[in-house]
């Protein structure tokens, strides 16, 4: 197969959404969310595991009700720059929002985590799930989707302008002349668009890589054109085998209808592997894992996200799901329009909708280090990934991984036994982008 996988490292901290009981682990430090010991350990056993990349994800608005991890944890693009410096080849990719940012301060803190990494930099573009940020900006209302995802499409094509201000060679710094800049080289963007005007130019020159890797996430309509319209790397859902898959082909379709070549835009589903020496001890941590997070009162605060931080609490549990159809625009609008559209079709009150939140379902990734491999080369093999976003609630659970499934991967061929390049882009097999004006003259 001449194709390889590629690996990405997601870490928890104390527990995202979904993880509840993750901070009640002994072998979790209840301030490992803030602890940037704890991410530098991480991306350093992922980079000897010789892993793609760290993703960080993130958020801008809490209420009590949130996962442990969102309560307090670091700011993503200050965490990576921490991070960079205590390695040297894997990915540093970080999570912000296109709807709370301005395009010339992000992409100056981007560029400037892809200097101080080398050239391992990524942006995971969001619009922001939760509506509440709106009112920590001024805002009263979360912008609409597809204002959001206009936004998000000028403001990735507005970031991109501003890394291509200074020509590559644009700094002949020649002390014998008196040259430090060549003028010709340095240019002023002078954006005016539906939702940006941006002068220019950046105050900061291009990376080894070019500009950084461009990420995305969205499942949504709007999200997937997105996606097929700048993203470099995909987030994906996962869920089961066909389901992956669709989402799959479906990207690589609207890549191609835009122009682009669809090996240049890597998918990665989420995957949260359970390792043991045995399937059948890994199936019992499996369930243990279930049975730690299963929370009927946390899911039911997690049920509100998908609906602009909606309080589900005020409603009788035991009636039919409330009529909150109208609070999912502003929202995660294709997960809640799924929420409704299921307890229409099955007539579920609340209580059930919440209950149906804690079914225990069996992840494919799971068992003796050769079981799990076997999975992931299926998974790979058919078509439904080109890398896995991995999860691990514990260091003691990504190591059994590490020394136990990605040897089997690397002896199949499937896994890099060594770093290509000392840049993502190098490393995803993505192409430098040439800068616009140098190919322009």
């Amino acid at each position: 197969m001449s194709r390889r996988i590629h690996l990405a490292l997601h870490p928890y901290g104390v527990g995202g959404p979904g993880q509840h009981g993750l901070w009640k682990d002994p072998r979790v430090a209840k301030d490992a969310s803030i602890d940037i010991d704890y991410y530098i350990h991480q991306a350093k056993a992922a980079e000897h595991a010789l892993f793609d990349a760290l993703f960080i994800v993130d958020s801008q608005f809490i209420n009590a009700t949130y996962p442990a991890h969102y309560l307090n944890r670091l700011e993503p693009l200050t965490l990576l720059s921490a991070v960079a410096t205590h390695t040297r080849h894997v990915g540093l990719v970080g999570t912000a929002s296109s709807t709370y940012n301005s395009p010339f301060n992000l992409a100056r803190r981007l560029a400037s985590l892809d200097h101080i990494s080398g050239g391992r930099a990524g942006w995971n573009v969001v619009t922001s799930f939760d509506s509440g940020v709106a009112r920590n900006f001024g805002l009263d209302d979360h912008l609409d989707y597809g204002t959001r995802y206009g936004r998000a499409l000028e403001f990735v094509e507005v970031a991109r302008g501003l890394w291509d201000s200074y020509e590559d060679d644009a700094f002949p710094a020649d002390v014998a002349r008196g040259v430090f800049l060549d003028p010709a080289k340095l240019h002023a963007l002078d954006h005016v668009g539906e939702h940006f005007r941006v002068a220019g130019p950046l105050n900061i020159s291009r990376s080894p890589q070019g500009q950084p890797v461009i990420f995305q996430a969205g499942v949504s309509e709007e999200g997937r054109d997105l996606a097929a319209r700048v993203a470099e790397g995909i987030y994906a859902p996962g869920g089961p085998l066909d389901q992956a898959r669709e989402y799959y082909a479906d990207i690589k379709r609207r890549t191609a209808a835009y122009g682009r070549d669809p090996d240049h835009i890597k998918v990665f589903v989420h995957g949260a592997p359970v390792v043991a020496a045995t399937d059948v001890a890994a199936r019992r941590r499996e369930r243990e894992i279930f049975d730690e997070d299963n929370d009927f009162d946390r899911n039911l605060a997690l049920l509100g996200r998908s609906f602009g931080a909606h309080d589900f609490s005020v409603h009788d549990l035991d009636a039919p799901f409330p009529d909150v159809a109208h609070l999912a625009e502003r929202g995660g609008r294709t997960g809640a329009a799924k929420i409704i559209d299921r307890a229409r079709e099955q007539d579920l009150t609340l209580r059930q909708v919440v209950d149906s939140m804690g079914t225990f379902r069996r992840s494919p990734f799971v068992g003796a280090p050769e079981t799990v491999a076997d999975a992931i080369e299926e998974w790979f093999a058919a078509g439904a990934f080109d890398g896995i976003n991995l999860a691990f609630r514990t260091t003691e659970e990504l190591d059994l991984f590490v020394d136990g499934v990605v040897p089997l991967l690397q002896k199949r061929g499937l896994f890099r036994t060594e770093y290509a390049s000392d840049t993502l882009r190098g490393n995803l097999g993505l192409p430098v982008p040439a800068n616009r004006h140098t190919r322009a003259a």
